[in-house]
């Protein structure tokens, strides 16, 4: 969405209380740019500011005065975003267009006759079902309504900011039992459109009171992915200028239920960025197993089936039944991650938005039904309607991907195998043959209701032709970071749920931002220092207490908790604090003697203390038990090598070296051993070895020989400065 700098500069002055400045800087834009009607607005209110100054410059005392400015504050604020949703509309040829068709098609937009219209609509679309009138007259009937629909949806994306009268009217028209779930459906994400484009405190409140007040799950759900958006995407000071904000977003989340939808949809929020990857991840990994163990074959001209008893199903048996449970355990896979809440039809479906039918705002937003004029044909087609029932009521297509499905399988119907053909038209092919069935209970959950028109919002913001003129939520889909939220009645259940399942993904930094959001009372939790504390060990900030003050927090209210000294004793050695991570690691190893890790770490320690011998004994012993752990090798060869033990060292460095993905750390350290042993010839060229697998950011070797602990651990084993240079430049 393109910026106006000079009106950002201007809102951004309202925005921070300076009201006069903001007048001033207003006045001289309208002097540029001239629009009657703002300019008019504008001189009643800096008539309004100037009355109000010259009182208190008098020095009459006015108790109303705050209560006045903040007024006046809102005022300019209507009439600069009322000037900023002008300049977008006139610096886009498409948004110029999406504002004047609705207006230029029908003349009287009051909402007493819109809210007519829709529920005439609601009454002859009934009556005529009980007449079992003639499919002409319900064709007719669908297309005008649609029609209004879509004209009033493009009306309200390109409205300027609502009065409080106006946005009472849609608030009542959204809870009217008389008007169709589908048209409310559509009004929300029309408000929200809207809304994003220029914040607007009405439609807001109007969004926030319909999820709180709507019976129609549908309706409620949008409603609530509506108010997060525009809260999620709004300049936070927006809600010092409008307190109400806050105290909605208050009263909604004192309900426990709003507590675990919002921490839901987070999540799902989350799974909705992650559409590419699962997408790579489908078609790179899962879709070929898919296509190995069918007997379908894509052609150019198609879909082909292969034949059954090939040559190669009769000498190679045991390859069909690999290829079969290859193909089983794929479509599990995908199964899982779908359920989990994967967008696994993005990639597919993407391709299918170049219809026609999506180059139409609205479409990208109107639920599924099969009388919509551009797929009703289509639909009541008989070679194809027993199929398109199942496959659009059972499974997990958003709307979005039902019309798609609908528009492309017109289109494949006579490409497909005689045999497909035949069970479409017979009615026996009533399920998608890749991803899982939804119940209809299921699919009336809340959680299935957002997820889904979640996926219908992320296709629009990614794949619309004109999708650069909105504003795009999903670049700002951390909305629990949101310091609004910070305001949640008993905020640390929901918000930790959603830290864990970030810390899950290996997205660390989100989960400091959220866990940081959390108020100072709600902090005092275990689980809050345990995860404040892993995210900041891959995510530092330097305003965040230390990883290892959060583990000292955490022991401090479970002392004997093996979990918390783990994580300390980790959090110390990466510092490292190897001395105090060798008294936790001992701790532990008093509470679990034998547990490997803990061993291995503790001799680990020694090691970095110079304490090889006493790290010996203990390698020694896990390496009598674990004979074939890797890691246990590496670190004996290692301390072997800092004792002298050279010829033992070399027998554990050939061992590793000889497996088959050896690893460049150990040739790292083998040619140390071979250097502190006098092999300088063989030692050039394991350095010369591992250099070869370090790309640009590996590990710059002069470095790695001049600097911190290895250059001290040469000196120590009598390499000198020169010795050091001789061997830079051989290598």
């Amino acid at each position: 969405m393109k910026q106006n700098d000079e009106l950002n500069e201007i809102l951004e002055l309202v925005l921070n209380r300076q009201l006069g400045k903001s007048i001033d800087a207003l006045e001289n834009y309208l002097l540029t740019h001239p629009r009657q009607t703002d300019m008019d607005a504008l001189i009643s209110l800096r008539d309004d500011y100037r009355l109000m100054a010259d009182y208190w410059q008098r020095g009459f005392e006015d108790p109303q005065r705050e209560a006045v400015y903040n007024q006046l504050l809102r005022r300019m604020y209507v009439i600069t975003a009322n000037i900023i949703t002008t300049w977008q509309i006139a610096d886009s040829p498409y948004m110029k267009g999406l504002h004047l068709r609705p207006r230029k098609i029908r003349k009287d937009w009051s909402m007493k006759s819109v809210r007519a219209a829709m529920e005439d609509f609601v009454g002859s679309l009934a009556m005529l079902q009980l007449e079992k009138s003639g499919n002409a007259q319900t064709s007719t009937l669908y297309q005008e309504h649609w029609q209004l629909m879509n004209d009033l949806f493009d009306y309200i994306v390109t409205s300027r900011q609502w009065r409080q009268q106006l946005a009472d009217v849609f608030l009542e028209m959204l809870l009217s039992p008389t008007l169709s779930s589908n048209d409310q459906q559509m009004l929300v994400s029309a408000i929200t459109l809207s809304a994003l484009q220029t914040f607007c405190p009405q439609k807001f409140r109007v969004l926030a009171e319909v999820y709180r007040q709507s019976t129609d799950e549908h309706v409620r759900q949008r409603a609530l992915v509506g108010w997060v958006f525009v809260v999620g995407c709004s300049d936070t000071t927006a809600s010092r200028l409008f307190t109400e904000i806050g105290d909605t977003i208050a009263s909604l989340c004192e309900d426990e239920q709003t507590r675990n939808e919002l921490a839901e949809l987070q999540m799902q929020l989350i799974y909705c960025t992650e559409a590419d990857a699962d997408t790579h991840t489908i078609q790179k990994e899962i879709l070929p197993d898919l296509m190995n163990g069918s007997n379908i074959k894509v052609t150019r001209r198609g879909l082909v089936e292969m034949d059954e008893d090939s040559l190669d199903d009769i000498l190679h048996p045991e390859a069909a039944e690999e290829n079969m449970e290859r193909m089983e355990k794929s479509l599990k896979r995908m199964v899982d991650m779908q359920r989990q809440g994967a967008d696994i039809y993005f990639g597919g479906f993407s391709q299918m938005k170049r219809f026609p039918f999506f180059s139409q705002l609205s479409n990208w937003f109107v639920p599924f039904y099969s009388q919509h004029p551009d797929i009703s044909e289509i639909w009541n087609n008989s070679r194809g309607n027993k199929f398109l029932k199942g496959v659009t009521r059972l499974s997990a297509f958003c709307d979005s991907d039902k019309y798609s499905f609908v528009l492309a399988f017109n289109q494949v119907l006579d490409r497909l195998p005689q045999s497909m053909l035949k069970m479409i038209e017979d009615g026996e092919a009533t399920a998608m043959p890749m991803g899982g069935e939804f119940a209809d209970d299921q699919q009336e959950t809340p959680a299935f209701i957002r997820r889904l028109y979640l996926q219908d919002l992320y296709r629009f913001f990614r794949l619309f032709t004109t999708r650069s003129e909105f504003y795009n939520p999903f670049e700002h889909t951390l909305f629990f970071s949101h310091p609004l939220l910070a305001a949640i009645h008993t905020p640390a259940a929901s918000h930790l749920s959603v830290a864990r399942f970030l810390l899950k993904r290996h997205r660390y930094a989100e989960a400091v931002s959220i866990l940081a959001n959390i108020s100072e009372e709600q902090q005092h939790d275990f689980q809050y220092y345990m995860m404040m504390g892993t995210a900041l060990q891959h995510s530092p900030l330097t305003s965040l207490p230390s990883p290892l003050i959060c583990y000292r927090q955490a022991l401090q209210m479970q002392p004997d908790n093996e979990r918390a000294k783990a994580a300390l004793a980790r959090a110390l050695f990466g510092s490292q604090e190897y001395e105090e991570a060798l008294d936790v690691y001992n701790a532990l190893l008093e509470q679990q003697p034998d547990h490997r890790s803990y061993q291995l770490n503790a001799a680990v320690c020694l090691v970095n203390l110079l304490r090889s011998e006493e790290a010996l004994k203990l390698l020694y012993k896990l390496n009598y038990l674990y004979p074939d752990d890797l890691s246990v090798s590496r670190v004996l060869a290692w301390a072997l090598t800092l004792s002298g033990k050279y010829e033992q060292a070399e027998k554990m460095y050939c061992q590793l070296l000889a497996e088959e993905h050896p690893l460049p750390a150990d040739m790292l350290n083998y040619g140390y051993s071979l250097w502190l042993s006098g092999h300088i010839v063989t030692a050039i060229s394991m350095f010369r070895q591992f250099i070869s697998t370090q790309g640009d950011d590996g590990i710059d070797i002069e470095k790695e020989f001049m600097h911190g602990t290895e250059h001290e651990l040469l000196l120590q084993h009598g390499i000198t400065d020169t010795d050091i240079r001789l061997m830079l430049d051989a290598l």
